[in-house]
């Protein structure tokens, strides 16, 4: 009995000043519903979106790309790395002439001597020799031979083939490049700067007679 009274007795009556709140009804609860809502949907640009608009990417040097075209970007970052700037890579090509790999089969060939120099020629092959007489167009024929090879055994004269010759066509007659003669005699105060330009033949080979 004594418990009974003194939980009513710390019980404080209900005044007007305190709030009290109020009963959830139904037409309260279906209005935050419509307010919810309201507060999802906040962008009407965003509810317009299509669902099958693609994702947006954006990458680290601030391009936009979509998320299909987002592989080929990180595969391409992966594959030249920071460092290779400025490098050679296997994609560009060499300077320089290109050179077959491997020695170069040999054909009917021979070595000829003209002009105090010994040539290898084969039928077809352009040579640029010291000035023989004749003009563009007239065909000479080189007698000074001294090996024959490409079919079978070597022929190799001792020091030149009997009865075998060489005939090529004059392409041109012409000049070669110019270089600088310098002369001079110290402490005598002779200096002597010349040019000088060789004049060549370029010939066309036709026929190998061995």
């Amino acid at each position: 009995m004594t418990d009974s009274k003194d939980t009513a007795e710390n019980q404080v009556p209900a005044t007007s000043d305190t709030p009290v709140a109020p009963e959830a009804t139904p037409e309260t609860v279906s209005e935050d519903a419509s307010a919810t809502a309201e507060l999802v949907v906040a962008d009407p640009a965003a509810a317009t979106e299509p669902d099958d608009a693609e994702p947006v990417v954006v990458t680290a040097d601030a391009t936009t790309v979509s998320a299909g075209a987002a592989e080929p970007v990180m595969a391409a970052a992966v594959a030249s790395p920071a460092g290779s700037r400025g490098k050679r890579t296997s994609d560009r090509p060499k300077r320089g002439p290109v050179r077959p790999e491997g020695p170069a089969p040999l054909g009917h060939y021979a070595v000829i001597e003209t002009g105090g120099k010994q040539y290898r020629v084969s039928v077809g092959d352009l040579i640029a020799v010291e000035r023989l007489e004749g003009d563009a167009g007239s065909e000479v024929t080189i007698d000074r031979v001294l090996m024959v090879g490409g079919n079978g055994e070597p022929k190799i004269g001792a020091p030149m083939l009997e009865g075998a010759a060489v005939t090529a066509t004059i392409e041109t007659q012409y000049r070669g490049e110019k270089i600088i003669v310098f002369k001079m005699k110290p402490k005598k105060r002779y200096r002597r700067r010349t040019g000088h330009r060789q004049s060549l033949t370029r010939l066309a080979i036709t026929a190998i007679n061995a």
